[in-house]
């Protein structure tokens, strides 16, 4: 048995596809350690892991404070959470003994904790990977496109976080890919290298295990019945772009008096009463256990998040997706350019648009087609399961047989 320590961030995309991984390493004997946020800790307990937790809200402040509007800002973010995951983590692992660490490739400061504890490193990436020259061609981009005045302070800012880092903590950083991405010596991607952009240009040292889908926390106060035999649209913005009354509205608006199920999930920071009357087709919920919905769902209107279009499409349902921010436009591409979706710009739509939409995807078989040939893909690709002979193999090679 080995000492796993899993450094993680706090949000569900980033911690979601790990909790397969985490039980699947304990069923297999190891021993697990996993720091995330407070949110996230009765998910990770019920996987048996040991979970250990660093102050979320100082996180978030401390990656915002880095600026937003720019890739090598975003970076500096990552710096600037070196103080609140560090100190935190090494604070709370004082005399233990862990024989490999896996960190997430975007959160946690993962790459520089192996450095400090001289550790041998996997790098869980649940987005898409990023090749250093593909990374490097959007920072040149930066460097040439972005007037001087805006990239100076921004690359001073970077020059002074990691040299003090390096200092402080005894660390190097090459670059600010490495800041950005955490590479290591094996990256597990929860997608297949089919739907990853450019998957051919990823060696070996990349797995790409295809989305790794576990059943999450049940929601009792959702009634299954209410959707038995009936194959419904499902709606949902994810967990951090939901706050959307106005689109509601116009998924209320768009639908009503349909044929179609609608089974519509709102999150928390969304009064259900905003909405006003709900049409009987409607089923409106703060929280919907997405994946028993999906299950028997025959079209999913999602931001494009990577969790949310991986379950859709392991689930065969095609996809009309509105794009919001960070990788989602990507990912949106990837899925129009497989013929499994439609791609929607929030800004602009109408409720006129997104019916005649849902009429398109709904009446050309080509869409389920697609959907269904990638949901075959995901599925052979092994999801936890080819992850933990990946993180063994790992394991084997650097004669780790804890």
């Amino acid at each position: 048995m080995a000492r796993v320590l899993f450094i993680n961030g706090g949000s569900e995309g980033h911690v979601n596809p790990t909790i397969g991984v985490v039980k699947e390493l304990i069923s297999r004997g190891e021993e697990v350690v996993y720091f995330t946020i407070e949110a996230y800790r009765e998910r990770m307990e019920k996987t048996g892991a040991i979970v250990r937790t660093f102050d979320g809200q100082q996180f978030i402040k401390a990656f915002v404070s880095g600026g937003r509007d720019y890739l090598l800002e975003r970076v500096n973010g990552l710096l600037l959470t070196a103080d609140i995951v560090i100190p935190s983590v090494l604070e709370q692992i004082k005399g233990e003994y862990f024989d490999y660490i896996i960190h997430d490739s975007l959160f946690g400061c993962g790459r520089l904790l192996a450095q400090i504890l001289k550790l041998p490193a996997i790098n869980s990436c649940t987005s898409f990977a990023q090749t250093e020259e593909s990374f490097n061609h959007l920072m040149q981009h930066f460097f040439l496109n972005v007037p001087a005045e805006i990239v100076q302070p921004i690359y001073d800012t970077f020059h002074r976080l990691t040299i003090r880092l390096q200092e402080k903590y005894d660390v190097k950083i090459a670059s600010p890919y490495e800041v950005f991405c955490n590479p290591a010596s094996l990256t597990i991607v929860y997608t297949t290298r089919e739907f990853q952009p450019y998957g051919e240009e990823f060696d070996h040292t990349y797995q790409f295990v295809g989305p790794s889908i576990f059943s999450r926390l049940t929601h009792e106060d959702f009634d299954m019945e209410a959707i038995k035999g009936k194959r419904p649209i499902y709606i949902s913005l994810g967990t951090i772009f939901n706050q959307a009354l106005d689109f509601y509205k116009l998924c209320l608006e768009a639908l009503v008096n349909t044929e179609h199920t609608i089974v519509m999930s709102v999150g928390d920071r969304t009064q259900i009463t905003a909405l006003g009357a709900i049409p009987e087709n409607f089923i409106v919920k703060r929280y919907v256990p997405q994946m028993d919905v999906l299950q028997s769902a025959k079209l999913f209107i999602t931001h494009g998040g990577m969790n949310s279009t991986n379950e859709g499409l392991y689930y065969g349902v095609p996809l009309i997706i509105l794009p919001q921010s960070a990788d989602q436009p990507i990912i949106a591409e990837r899925v129009v350019s497989r013929g499994a979706g439609i791609s929607l710009q929030m800004q602009t739509l109408t409720a006129n648009q997104l019916h005649e939409t849902v009429d398109h995807v709904l009446s050309l078989p080509s869409f389920e087609r697609a959907a269904a040939n990638l949901r075959e893909s995901f599925r052979e690709s092994g999801g936890y399961h080819y992850a933990v002979d990946a993180i063994f193999e790992f394991k084997t090679q650097h004669h780790l047989h804890g």
